[in-house]
């Protein structure tokens, strides 16, 4: 219940926050239409009451009364949704911003690797629409208070025995709130499985694998792997379902019983003549309004309940988010690196994995060197990439940047000094210029800029074979949209690996899987002179990612990675003499193109 209780509170808080006119003005209509009812119910008997005993003036007094509760009563709900709703599409927004900022606000994307976090989050994304039901609760709970208030001092006046009706409201809410427990520990439960259905979904719905689903005829299997999952997930909740609605059903039947004694009471004394005919409508009302109460507080605060548990788990997705580990981030970015970047003794396991990724590295990338990384699949090529943006923190080691712990650093202000082209590249849906432009936010409107960095990636016709320029606006799905060839997107993110003009370290982590090797090596090339030009303004790394060897030979130095480990460090000619494992992969793949 304090849990619940501090939802409300911050549930409060957040459409304050919004827009205080609105929240006031809802506020204030729900109150007015809730204390309406129980108004209209003393109007009732008043009336009741006078017709009896001939007093037309009041009864007709007593009529308009309760039609204007009546109207009050039917009407100001409606006016409070006009102001709520529009807090609450505000306030849907403001927490769909604060889930950006969890899922992306920090430099590193190790929570992504732990199941915990990410299941957590499917759960909160579902729930968190449901902010406009939850709103809608807490001023609807907020005015039910108000007028079960009203109702107990109605009910205390006619017959002190009828506010044991008010404790039998209590198993319906306790049923209620446990119910809802049950439902919750089923959603998290099945929260991964809904994910990978969520998953076979898009991949029918999305046009990318429509080839391959076409060409393998994989339509009726992911289909039937949809339908299996989702049963699973659907059955477990229908049960839990179940479950919740006979606890439900228990406080309610409990509470009925109370309901009807109270009843027979009232009327076994209006037979006996010590109550008016008005006080058995009255009681008759006010017994109807408490059950309709007690059932709309089971609803509101299980709407609350569920709200509050979404506020818990974002509130720990919050806390869980690449927590702080080791001294804090107090040190500034080097203006140019002069030893470079050093590993020492760095282990790196992902979460959950049967191995680490990789073990005791020791390494050194000088500054200005333009290094390539090369190993077969598996090997850490991407992990030691994560680790050097700031993705990632070791398990055991440093990574020294100019002998600063690269812990120490703030990430954000390391990664501003990184140029990157991933193999995993988005494609942004933007113009062309806005995609390439986001390599260097401060610099998106440029479009010199931008037309010199497309010229670095070998990319400097594209602008011209496209509709508007570098104002096409690109995406099949848009009405005004252009799609492009896979080598087009990937040309456009290797213009963002070259926006960034003078980065401490840059990163070419097999982005040219779209490339003949013809095009990749004269790529290389002038990423290799860019490279250089880099180096000698600020003494830049540059790290290559490849699986050709025509490419890694052009670096000053080559890292051969092996099951996570180094297992040789050198130059071309170097490492082809010593005859280990860097020249048997090149013996292979020359053999390969021969």
């Amino acid at each position: 219940m304090r849990q619940t209780l501090a939802s409300c509170r911050d549930l409060l808080g957040i459409a304050w926050r919004q827009h205080r006119g609105r929240t006031v003005t809802a506020v204030l209509l729900m109150l007015g239409g809730a204390v309406a009812a129980p108004l209209g119910a003393l109007a009732l008997r008043g009336g009741t009451d006078a017709v009896v005993a001939g007093r037309t003036g009041t009864a007709a007094l007593a009529g308009l009364l309760v039609a204007v509760c009546a109207i009050a009563a039917l009407t100001f709900g409606h006016f409070a949704h006009i102001a709520y709703y529009e807090l609450s599409e505000l306030s849907v927004l403001d927490l769909d911003r604060q889930l950006i900022e969890l899922a992306n606000g920090t430099g590193g994307t190790g929570h992504h690797e732990r199941p915990e976090f990410v299941d957590a989050l499917t759960v909160v994304r579902q729930d968190v629409q449901r902010f406009t039901t939850a709103l809608q609760s807490l001023l609807s709970l907020a005015g039910l208070a108000l007028a079960m208030g009203l109702t107990t001092v109605l009910l205390a006046r006619l017959d002190p025995w009828l506010l044991l009706l008010l404790p039998l409201a209590v198993p319906p809410l306790l049923a209620g709130r446990r119910a809802e427990e049950v439902l919750d520990r089923a959603k998290l439960a099945t929260a991964e499985r809904s994910r990978v259905a969520m998953g076979l979904f898009r991949l029918t719905a999305d046009p990318a694998p429509g080839k391959e689903l076409r060409v393998f005829r994989l339509r009726d299997e992911v289909l039937r792997r949809h339908r299996t999952i989702w049963a699973e997930v659907t059955g477990r909740l229908w049960r839990a379902h179940l479950h919740g609605t006979a606890l439900r059903a228990g406080g309610q039947v409990l509470f009925a019983v109370g309901y009807l004694g109270g009843l027979l009471l009232v009327v076994r004394e209006a037979a006996a003549g010590r109550r008016t005919v008005g006080d058995v409508t009255l009681a008759i009302a006010l017994a109807a309004q408490v059950s309709l109460q007690v059932a709309t507080a089971v609803t509101l605060l299980t709407d609350l309940h569920r709200m509050s548990g979404t506020l818990r788990r974002l509130g720990e997705l919050r806390r869980s988010a690449d927590p702080a580990d080791g001294p804090p981030p107090d040190r500034p970015v080097p203006d140019r690196l002069t030893r470079g970047v050093e590993l020492v003794g760095v282990s790196f396991r992902y979460p959950g994995a049967d191995r680490p990724s990789l073990r005791e590295v020791d390494l050194t990338l000088p500054a200005g060197a333009t290094v390539a990384v090369i190993g077969e699949n598996g090997a850490g090529k991407t992990s030691l990439v994560k680790l050097l943006c700031g993705f990632h923190q070791p398990d055991r080691g440093r990574i020294l940047v100019d002998g600063t712990d690269l812990r120490r650093i703030p990430p954000g202000r390391w990664q501003r000094r990184i140029a990157a082209g991933f193999q995993d590249f988005v494609r942004f849906e933007f113009t062309v210029r806005e995609s390439v432009g986001v390599g260097d936010l401060p610099r998106i409107d440029s479009a010199p800029g931008v037309l010199a960095a497309l010229d670095r990636a070998g990319a400097a016709d594209l602008p011209d074979r496209l509709v508007a320029g570098l104002e096409t606006r690109l995406g099949g799905g848009h009405p005004d949209g252009t799609d492009l060839s896979g080598g087009q997107w990937q040309k456009l993110a290797l213009g963002r690996a070259f926006m960034r003009e003078q980065p401490l370290l840059q990163i070419l982590d097999e982005p040219t899987a779209a490339l003949d090797p013809q095009a990749e090596h004269a790529l290389f090339e002038r990423y290799a002179e860019q490279a250089r030009r880099s180096a000698g303004r600020g003494g830049a790394i540059t790290l290559l990612i490849s699986h050709r060897f025509s490419t890694a030979r052009m670096a000053d130095l080559i890292v051969v990675l092996a099951d996570g480990g180094v297992v040789e460090v050198g130059d071309h000619d170097t490492l082809v003499a010593r005859d280990g494992l860097y020249a048997e992969l090149y013996r292979l793949q020359a053999a390969a193109y021969s």
